[in-house]
């Protein structure tokens, strides 16, 4: 048996669909179970895409924004599902055109340090005004998520509605706030401490 065979997962329904993620040790006695949407094939992210856009499509949004890496196959994916054609990606690394764009400063769970995150201002003319959702593949601490809601509100546009492929543990509704209410997930993961039969689920996080 080789090493991935090998290597525990946790099963989650992602709107009726069961998916086996890898559980990832984060430190000694802490372990995510992880998701990796851009390797979750084609199939995958058109399922996800339109099972979001049917929970958004009634918050009648005018565009969707998603946050790099992760976030854009989502917004792809949802967009395509709601007959939209734009949708406005927050990066995540310094890029040339970058140079004046709007800026939010956050930590991740799954990155090391501060981040920044970057809207480009030639994105302002399709938020200014308008109704938008913010999707992404996870949400677990919130930080990431509550730096893009600041950065579409800042942006000029109304924040209709959150869609997230998963929920992880429930940290982020403490973080999001009021905000909390306006997240759709289609499933939830747990986090993970060290147990007699090897990684067990935190009762807390589930």
């Amino acid at each position: 048996m080789n090493a991935e065979q090998q290597r525990p997962t946790w099963r989650v329904d992602v709107a009726g669909l069961a998916v086996d993620l890898p559980i990832v040790p984060i430190k000694p006695d802490f372990a995510i179970s992880l998701m990796m949407v851009i390797d979750m094939g084609v199939r995958f992210g058109a399922h996800a895409g339109a099972a979001l856009a049917e929970r958004l499509a009634p918050l009648k949004p005018d565009v969707v924004v998603g946050p790099a890496t992760l976030g854009i196959p989502v917004a792809i994916e949802v967009s395509r599902a709601l007959g939209l054609d734009r949708y406005v990606v927050v990066q995540k690394s310094p890029k040339i055109h970058l140079a004046d764009a709007l800026v939010e400063t956050i930590t991740s769970i799954t990155s090391k340090g501060e981040q920044r995150l970057l809207l480009d201002r030639a994105a302002l003319p399709l938020l200014a005004g308008k109704r938008a959702v913010v999707v992404d593949d996870v949400v677990a601490s919130g930080s990431s998520l509550k730096g893009v809601l600041n950065l579409v509100r800042a942006a000029g546009a109304e924040v209709a509605g959150v869609g997230v492929v998963l929920t992880e543990a429930h940290e982020w509704k403490e973080t999001l706030g009021a905000d909390a209410a306006l997240v759709h997930g289609l499933g939830h993961i747990p986090q993970f401490r060290p147990g007699a039969a090897g990684w067990e689920p935190i009762p807390e996080t589930e």
